[in-house]
């Protein structure tokens, strides 16, 4: 296994959205995503890790290590069997196995992080209840990801329109045609912010150099894989990153983040990444820390 970062970072995302839903809400009727006391919109952490895990499921399938533990349709104990079959373990004998061996805990979570990028990366709660067997423990991951957050409010738009699939034979014999919504924003640009922890990578799950770099590959590429009509057009635009060069840190998050400010280029509503100038105020960054624009 190779070696665990040795730096903390702190990274900045500006990802937009044109004519597409970038995060339903189920409790709304999979409206997009809004802060109802400001009128801004939101996309979940949850949906961002899952776009770059599907980034790294279709490029790295098959590859040893970059397996994804949180997938569709497969279960998590499914995952977790692999642990305890791999060091020859039967779930009737995990209990007295434990007995036997002591370090088997440190093991068994060594393996998911070793083979499951995802765990590596984020960490994992990877104790069920329906079969407290399968018990691989729980790990804190180095990467976190905040919310993200439109710069502007958004106005969503409830777009009527009509189909010609008809739900039932008994309705195809009345008319020719169904009416349906769909929910969109013309456009929105939309920030996130995130961090990297050297001391967890080192301490927990061995997220090293190859795994980071993979990571800003992931992220600046996560939509261009899983594009359809209901998200829209979706892209990547800046993936601001602040390397600190020491595993703690040389300045406070916050402050890094106020570097990066965006700002619109005129009063219309924004139509497109062009209607705003992002100003990244690099000789104002701290010393000890670097900043690095991924995207050129």
């Amino acid at each position: 296994m190779t070696e665990a970062i040795k730096n903390r970072y702190e990274f900045v995302i500006l990802f937009d959205v044109e004519n597409g839903n970038p995060n339903g809400d189920p409790d709304a009727g999979n409206m997009p995503r809004i802060d109802p006391e400001t009128g801004y919109g939101i996309v979940t952490d949850v949906c961002l890790k899952r776009k770059i895990r599907n980034y790294v499921q279709a490029v790295k399938e098959d590859i040893p290590g970059y397996d994804i533990y949180i997938q569709e349709k497969v279960s998590l104990n499914a995952m977790d069997k692999k642990a305890y079959e791999s060091l020859g373990i039967e779930e009737k004998t995990v209990k007295e196995k434990k007995k036997e061996n002591p370090d088997i805990d440190r093991q068994i979570r060594d393996f998911m992080c070793q083979n499951f990028f995802d765990i590596r990366t984020f960490g994992a709660v990877m104790t069920t209840f329906v079969k407290a067997a399968l018990n691989c423990g729980q790990v804190r991951g180095p990467v976190q990801i905040g919310f993200g957050r439109s710069v502007d409010p958004i106005v969503p738009q409830e777009v009527t329109i009509t189909r010609v699939a008809i739900t039932t034979d008994a309705d195809a014999e009345k008319k020719g045609t169904e009416m349906g919504r769909k929910h969109v924003i013309p456009y929105a640009l939309y920030r996130a912010e995130g961090f990297v922890s050297a001391n967890l990578a080192q301490k927990s799950t061995g997220f090293s150099e190859e795994d980071l770099d993979f990571l800003w590959e992931a992220i600046i590429n996560m939509f261009e894989h899983d594009h359809s009509a209901a998200r829209g057009k979706m892209a990547v635009r800046e993936l601001i990153v602040f390397k600190h060069d020491c595993i703690f840190g040389n300045a406070a998050s916050y402050k890094l983040f106020d570097k990066v400010t965006v700002k619109k280029t005129n009063e219309l509503p924004p139509r497109k990444y062009s209607d705003y100038e992002v100003i990244v105020a690099e000789s104002a960054v701290p010393s000890g820390v670097s900043c690095v624009r991924m995207i050129k």
